[in-house]
């Protein structure tokens, strides 16, 4: 890692180009440019602010910053280099050097841009960096002081950056920031229902696609505005989403949701777990199969070894305990989208798709590769196969219900489709709406042929029948 690469990471740093602004953001603030104070507390090198400079006249491009533009940042050499991009749009030296400052923002906000005569308005890339990653991390452990006393309960920097603005009472944002602040639980939950009893989302633009040059995080564009008076209620307004494609539609959260968008998901597992559920375990390590030698031959895929396109296959001699446990679990979960329509994530059989006989984990444990599953209590091989066709049958309802929003965006690549993840948490949930455990044979019968006619409506008729006790 380069010196540069370094600190981009430390500071959670990472430019946006001139392109977003000028084709996503100036055209919904050209109108009111003498209407606000433009800032941006976490400028880099000014892109999202110093564009605007082009739509001033030569002869008024001095005032109007002088006036109108106020740019800071924790890092030396960017605001050096959001001095010398206003110089080349004709602003001098001076002048630049008294609007463009570098301050930490997050510790010492800039009360003074509050004291002017034009409201606020902020926009912003601020800097990106999960709490998680910053404990496990020493280079970038200074940042966990951020994290406490009226931060306590956050879970990222951009976090911060929203309430230090709500804090100081700023009217309207343009903030680009992960997409988990829309689609994210945990880690998100709390910084929607803080912010959002303040704010309204008035529209959101999400990149499907990679727009920075150096992370494939996935951001969107956030347009809010501060409420007259704080209160909770449900939010109206329209996503667009850009990708190889361009769409929108108006979507609707909800406080009782926690604000989170393609929530139909959630509601559909904690209405429908099963009153009798399935337990379910990921992962087979190897020192559970060395732990255990036999006369019974298994083919083990390693996940932790994958070259040229391909696991690498290895046969072991396991004891009789071992055997049976792996020959009565045959499924397994891909949770990432291939780049192919056909290896979409779902649960699928192990011997069909990487004939193999179980999957095991020789290092550590990734959420990305194929992982089995082991079901408690045992279930038969006919069950299993019912449980693969209700889960994916019902995993691809929801993601074309919802444009797959509950979802993870993976990877930006050349499919064509935008790849997601599935987390293991959403997997179990889904899996214990299975009511294996608490229906006759009859009733088997009939929701195997509701999942071969794919019949989704008639399966969530039958959950609520047998959630209330009606017959059918």
């Amino acid at each position: 890692m380069t010196l540069d690469e370094l600190k981009r990471k430390k500071f959670g740093a990472f430019e946006t180009p001139v392109e977003i602004f000028e084709k996503y953001i100036f055209p919904k603030i050209k109108n009111e440019l003498n209407n606000y104070i433009w800032v941006d507390l976490y400028c880099g090198k000014g892109n999202l602010i110093l564009p605007i400079l082009k739509f001033i006249p030569e002869k008024d491009r001095i005032n109007f910053f002088k006036k109108h533009i106020f740019l800071f940042d924790i890092l030396p050499e960017m605001v050096e280099g959001a001095i010398y991009n206003a110089i080349k749009m004709g602003i001098p030296k001076n002048v630049a050097e008294e609007n463009i400052k570098v301050r930490d923002v997050l510790k010492d906000f800039p009360i003074e841009i509050l004291n002017k005569k034009l409201p606020v308005f902020h926009i912003t890339n601020p800097p990106y960096m999960y709490i998680g990653y910053i404990r496990k991390n020493e280079n970038f452990q200074f940042w966990l002081k951020y994290f406490e006393d009226k931060n306590k309960g956050y879970q990222d920097l951009y976090q911060l950056a929203l309430m230090n603005d709500l804090r100081h009472g700023l009217p309207k944002l343009i903030y680009i920031i992960p997409t988990n602040f829309l689609f994210g639980a945990s880690v998100s939950n709390k910084i929607r229902k803080d912010f959002l009893f303040w704010y309204n989302i008035k529209e959101v633009i999400i990149f499907e696609k990679k727009i920075f040059e150096f992370t494939g995080q996935n951001v969107g564009i956030f347009f809010f505005e501060r409420k007259k008076y704080p209160i909770h209620q449900s939010q109206s307004f329209k996503m667009v989403k850009v990708d190889k494609k361009y769409t929108e539609k108006i979507i609707t959260i909800r406080p009782s949701r926690f604000y989170r968008s393609g929530d139909e998901f959630s509601e559909f597992v904690e209405k429908f777990k099963a009153k009798i559920p399935l337990e379910v375990r990921f992962y087979l390590f190897i020192d559970e199969i060395l732990k255990n030698p036999g006369k019974n031959k298994i083919i083990a895929l390693d996940s932790n070894k994958y070259k040229n396109g391909n696991y690498e296959k290895k046969e072991i001699l396991v004891n009789d305990e071992i055997f049976k446990k792996i020959k009565e679990n045959i499924l397994f979960i891909k949770t990432v989208d291939g780049t192919r329509e056909d290896e979409k994530a779902g649960i699928y059989i192990i011997s069909e798709t990487l004939n193999a006989d179980c999957i095991i984990v020789s290092k550590a444990p990734y959420r990305t590769h194929p992982i089995q599953l082991f079901l408690q209590p045992s279930i038969s091989i006919e069950d299993q196969v019912l449980l693969k066709e209700y889960f994916n049958l019902l995993l691809n309802y929801f993601r074309e219900k919802t444009d797959s929003e509950f979802m993870t965006t993976y990877k930006y690549s050349k499919a064509p489709f935008t790849r997601k993840y599935l987390g293991l948490t959403q997997a179990k949930k889904l899996i214990q709406t299975f009511p294996i455990l608490e229906i006759n044979k009859k009733k088997k019968e009939v929701l195997k042929e509701m999942c071969k006619n794919k019949d989704v409506e008639g399966i969530i008729k039958f959950l609520e029948e047998i959630k209330t006790g009606n017959s059918f």
